[in-house]
């Protein structure tokens, strides 16, 4: 990724108040730029199993539920009206640019992912798919397959466009037995 574009990516992404898309190298190398290296101090641990022996945690067994369909559908509508504002706020303005884009679908896919999820609709699995392409003479179509139940499973899709690129988000819900 050019410089320029890892600089556009950073102040975007920091203005919006995310920089969990960029990798944690390329952010600490942006924190670090003038530090010297002996001031830089890092530590790093793993807790090994039977370290803390005090604290055992006993595993709680959950009972069967038997549950086989879900006790509400899936707000598709409400998940397409996310859709719309999160692509339309971060791409109303933007022009295409490959490495910035690449980032963006990054982000974009964990806001939405994280907005599905404040919906609190349990036993959901949510899936996420963000294209971000340049908007030229071309046509294009998206395909998807997988094992599906149309009683439980759904979708929701929006297509944005703005002059120099389109956007297309999936997000898929899985009902979860």
């Amino acid at each position: 990724m050019s410089d320029m574009a890892k600089e556009k990516a950073a102040r975007l992404l920091k203005k919006r108040g995310s920089l969990s898309s960029l990798g944690s190298h390329e952010v600490r190398a942006k924190e670090t730029a003038g530090k010297t290296k002996d001031s830089i101090s890092t530590v790093s641990y793993i807790d090994e199993p039977g370290q803390h022996d005090d604290n055992q945690r006993h595993a709680v067994q959950m009972e069967n539920t038997y549950q086989l369909g879900p006790v509400k559908r899936f707000p598709a509508m409400a998940v397409n009206n996310i859709l719309k504002d999160v692509l339309t706020s971060y791409l109303q303005e933007e022009k295409y640019e490959a490495e910035l884009c690449r980032q963006m679908t990054k982000t974009i896919s964990e806001v939405i992912k994280a907005r599905v999820k404040d919906l609190m609709i349990p036993r959901y699995k949510i899936i996420v798919l963000i294209s971000i392409g340049q908007l030229s003479e071309q046509n294009m179509r998206f395909g998807s397959r997988c094992l599906w139940d149309a009683g439980s499973d759904t979708f929701s899709s929006y297509t944005f466009k703005n002059s120099s690129l389109f956007a297309v988000a999936n997000v898929y819900a899985v009902y979860y037995e």
